[in-house]
């Protein structure tokens, strides 16, 4: 199984500390559609995958399927 460094990613904290930056709203763009982003939060736990769901605002995420 292939291992991600989403968790660790210095895109994503650019989004953390600033997420009306340019850079962090780009993040927040590419996490929708990020293959990679989709592996890791969805190999989550059901309540951790629900909370980074709600904390970054990504609907499609916040209920098993």
């Amino acid at each position: 199984m292939a291992t991600h460094n989403c968790e660790n990613c210095g895109f994503r904290a650019k989004y953390d500390s600033a997420p009306k930056s340019f850079l962090g709203r780009l993040w927040r763009w590419h996490a929708n559609w990020c293959p990679g982003w989709k592996a890791y939060i969805t190999s989550l736990p059901g309540d951790e995958r629900i909370r980074l769901a709600e904390k970054y605002g990504l609907t499609k995420y916040r209920s098993l399927e």
